[in-house]
């Protein structure tokens, strides 16, 4: 009995890849040497120009530094020979199955003679990737089944890489009858094991027969490789709206494992193969045999390409020269900033400075790697704060749109694992694997969060690493990993009493410090009661109503960029463009940090109720990067003074224009010499007068320490301090704190 029938299933209908040609007919034969050898000679005689003989040196090469595999590109081989290519492109399992062979004897007569101890040839990978332009998961259909296909996509999840038998040795449990050296295919269909015994059917019948199901592997005698199974999505901007993102699953082995991590983006070639379905533990006989004739597709990889050269992965952006020309043209305009900033949600009226901050958002930094291995992020992330209405949310729909890779996500919608990442349990294989969230997926992009104040606190601090480190450490289940979020946040949220309310400064904001000092620039928006402007507003509202069709084309007319000439300009300049602070600029600098650092009595406000306010390191390099991100919207190497002066007027109208306004007080950073002595006394007061366990009146508080000349807003600041930190709770309606710890 061959041990192999058991296996020819539905897959083989289409011809698989272990297929013996001899069994196909004499026919079949002379197709399937006359294609080897066109590939025998293909490996060895294929030229890129004179005698630089591209695959048969870089199949030496490989052999001789141990890697046995050859990378072989589909447009060479349809260049050489366009029969045998159409033939490998239409029956890969089987074809491919002959290049790998052809390979082996070239490697043969390449390496001869071989030292001693190595005179057995390896076998040999071929990897075999496609020129064609790659489709998306969801356009690959049934007529697709065992065709060579190109997808694109980004890979959310990797197993652990795993060892899968080639080839097998079997031995009867009763009799010890040995099968050896049986071919497994590769993929996930599985083996199935021989029923009966073939020793007892060679011996007739006077001897007792084995049992059915005799045989066992052993595994000592088995050949074994590396495999591993990965989980392609949909590239977020090529889901339709209202649509589940699709997902297919990926098996790679040998040279290809470890060659992604979750985050990437890819473009695969293989061969899209078929699977039975598992049968379901609890379901009914009726049931599994309905389900007995359906096939689970799958993507058996032959060759893998990542689209990712540092932080912004523009390499799959391809431009024209027409359009290169076309990006410089306008780099090169004077007014070029102006014109960005008119582009950017013109349908929005006003909010020039926040449009500019984002228009630097979408640029970005330059990205440093410092000598010792340390990164500083070039993402800037901007926060926008205030009332209703005032087009936040507008803002971050434009800027998905706009930016060449983006994630739009709510606060509400969203938890830890979603926006980091998160571990979860592999239903075939039992163990745990690791899912990319979205700002892994963003990776070189930007992350919309509207509604950021309606996010659970503790969701909020899993992206604390995300936003300085521009990394996610993972540590869960035995898994112990980093993965890469290079991207900028854009977050929108309302105050803590839906609208913003002047009387209460900073209690309007129920952020944590350690959360507001990594946001670059802060925005508070206040939908003020102007007469002038609400008229101007209600104008412009009502004409973007009316003219709704009309108003792309008249706006592109007006000197406003279209949204595809935006993105593909923002692509370009991230991926060509990383400028670096001049001298003079960096002169320039450094004063205007000393000096807000250290003011003057005549730098002072005049307002006596927030002194200057100094700025830390991380805002001085907010600057910095804002700086850089203004030179690249001209494709200029350097930054120089006028941007930084830009750059200084942006910080100064968001944060700092915030924080002189009291609406930041109290958060790190923000908070004058004097008031944070102040501070710090009432808060130390404070725990030393009630002990942990213990109940106090709020207004008892407040009562006393205004005996003792303190201010009462900075009191009652110290108790929403330390209720937020959780030191401290409210208990019996408001009227009574305990003391936690």
């Amino acid at each position: 009995m061959n041990a192999d029938e058991p296996q020819v299933n539905y897959n083989n209908i289409f011809g698989d890849e272990n297929d013996d040609p001899a069994d196909e007919g004499q026919e079949r034969v002379a197709d399937y040497r006359q294609t080897m050898d066109i590939f025998r000679k293909f490996i060895r005689e294929f030229s890129a120009g004179g005698f630089n003989y591209k695959y048969r040196e870089q199949l030496k090469r490989n052999y001789l530094l141990g890697d046995y595999y050859l990378e072989v590109e589909f447009a060479d081989l349809k260049d050489y020979n366009e029969e045998a290519a159409i033939r490998l492109k239409s029956k890969p399992a089987q074809y491919i199955h002959a290049l790998e062979a052809a390979a082996k004897e070239v490697a043969d007569f390449i390496t001869a003679p071989r030292p001693e101890g190595a005179q057995e040839v390896q076998d040999i990978q071929v990897i075999v990737t496609l020129s064609d332009i790659p489709t998306s998961i969801r356009h690959m259909k049934s007529t697709d089944v065992s065709k060579l296909i190109k997808v694109s996509g980004i890979i959310v999840a990797a197993s652990q890489v795993r060892a899968r038998a080639t080839k097998v040795t079997l031995q009867c449990r009763t009799c010890r009858h040995t099968i050896s050296n049986i071919e497994v295919k590769a993929g996930l269909e599985g083996f199935q094991l021989p029923r009966t015994c073939a020793a007892n059917q060679q011996k007739g019948a006077g001897t007792a027969r084995c049992p059915l199901d005799p045989y066992y592997i052993v595994p000592d005698k088995c050949i074994c490789s590396d495999f591993q199974t990965l989980k392609l999505q949909e590239t977020p901007e090529a889901v339709p709206h209202g649509e589940m993102p699709r997902h297919m699953q990926l098996y790679v082995d040998r040279y290809l494992v470890d060659r992604v991590v979750p985050g990437n983006r890819v473009t695969i070639t293989g061969i899209m193969s078929i699977k039975r379905l598992f049968k379901s533990k609890g379901g009914s006989k009726a049931a599994d045999k309905a389900m007995s004739g359906i096939r689970l597709p799958y993507l058996k990889v032959t060759g893998i390409h990542v689209e990712m050269s540092g932080s912004g992965r523009t390499d799959q952006w391809q431009f024209t020269p027409e359009e290169e020309r076309a990006f410089r043209d306008l780099a090169k305009k004077p007014d070029v900033y102006d014109i960005i900033v008119k582009s950017i949600a013109p349908s929005i009226y006003g909010s020039e400075d926040i449009k500019k901050a984002i228009a630097c958002l979408l640029f970005g930094g330059s990205r440093k790697r410092l000598p010792d291995g340390l990164t500083r992020r070039g993402d800037i992330n901007v926060l926008l704060l205030g009332d209703p209405g005032t087009a936040k949310s507008q803002l971050l729909k434009f800027v998905e749109k706009v930016s060449p890779i983006a994630v739009y996500t709510s606060g509400k919608g969203s938890s830890a694992a979603g926006l980091t990442a998160a571990i979860i349990r592999d239903p075939q294989s039992r163990s745990f694997i690791m899912e990319g969230g979205a700002m892994v997926l963003a990776d070189g992009g930007v992350v919309c969060i509207d509604e950021f104040d309606k996010m659970r606190e503790d969701d909020r601090v899993a992206i604390h690493e995300a936003m300085e480190q521009q990394t996610i450490s993972i540590a869960k289940a035995g898994i112990t990993t980093t993965l890469n979020s290079r991207c900028s946040v854009l977050a929108a949220a309302n105050s803590v009493f839906g609208r913003w309310d002047d009387s209460k400064a900073e209690e309007n904001i129920d952020f944590m410090p350690t959360i507001l000092s990594r946001f670059d620039a802060i925005f508070v928006v206040k939908d003020t009661h102007d007469l002038a402007r609400d008229a101007t507003l209600a104008k412009h509202v009502i004409s973007v109503h009316m003219n709704a069709d009309q108003h792309t084309a008249a706006g592109e007319g007006n000197g406003e960029l279209s949204v595809d000439f935006i993105k593909k300009f923002v692509a370009f300049a991230r991926a060509t463009c990383g400028p670096r602070l001049c001298d003079a600029a960096k002169d320039k600098l450094l004063n205007n940090y000393v000096r807000m650092r250290n003011p003057e009595e005549s730098d002072a406000p005049k307002s006596r109720k927030m002194p200057m306010i100094p700025i830390t390191v991380r805002q001085l390099e907010a600057i910095i990067r804002m700086a850089e991100a203004l030179a690249k919207m001209e494709l200029a190497p350097f930054a120089l003074e006028r941007h930084v002066d830009e750059a200084m007027r942006l910080f100064r109208v968001s944060t700092l224009a915030a924080a002189e306004s009291g609406e930041l007080a109290g958060v790190e950073g923000f908070m004058s010499g004097a008031d944070q002595s102040a501070f710090n006394r009432i808060e130390s007061q404070l725990k030393k007068r009630f002990a942990i366990g213990t109940y106090v009146s709020e207004d008892l508080i407040v009562a006393e320490f205004t005996k003792q000349t303190y201010d009462e807003h900075m009191i009652r600041k110290v108790i929403q301090y330390n209720v937020k930190r959780g030191v401290m709770v409210y208990k019996y309606q408001r009227k009574m704190l305990y003391r936690v710890k």
